[in-house]
C-alpha cells in the first residue's frame, strides 16, 4: 500500500478506520450501545484480521442519530428502525427527483 492509497481511505466515508472504542469516545457513549445497534442491525461494522469491529464514519453518523433518538427517550430498537426509515424516505426522495428531472416519455395507452 502506498503512501496516496492511505490518504484515499482518509477521504473515504466508508472505510473501517475507528475501533470500537474510539468510537464510542466520538459519540459519546459506550461500547455496549454500539454492540445493541448492531444487533438490531443498524449498521454491520467490519471486522479487522483479528476480529476486532471497525466502523466507517458513516456508521458514525447513522449511530449518532440513533443515539440523539435514545438520549430523547426512544428505546434502542425503536431509534434503530426510525433510522432506517429516514434512510429509505431521503433515497425514495432522491430517486424521486432524479426521476422528475430526466423524465422517460411515457405513452398514453387509453386512446388505443
Amino acid at each position: 500500500m502506498t503512501a496516496d492509497d492511505t490518504y484515499g481511505r482518509l477521504d473515504d466515508d466508508d472505510y473501517p478506520a475507528y475501533t470500537m472504542g474510539r468510537a464510542a469516545e466520538i459519540l459519546g457513549t459506550t461500547p455496549a450501545f454500539l454492540r445493541a445497534i448492531g444487533e438490531a442491525r443498524l449498521i454491520t461494522p467490519l471486522r479487522s484480521a483479528g476480529g476486532h469491529r471497525r466502523y466507517s464514519r458513516y456508521q458514525l453518523r447513522i449511530a449518532a442519530r440513533a443515539r440523539e433518538l435514545v438520549d430523547q427517550g426512544t428505546s434502542v430498537e425503536a431509534a434503530c428502525r426510525i433510522v432506517i426509515l429516514e434512510d429509505q424516505l431521503e433515497e425514495a426522495r432522491r430517486i424521486n427527483a432524479e426521476l422528475q428531472s430526466h423524465p422517460v416519455g411515457l405513452v398514453d395507452h387509453a386512446d388505443g
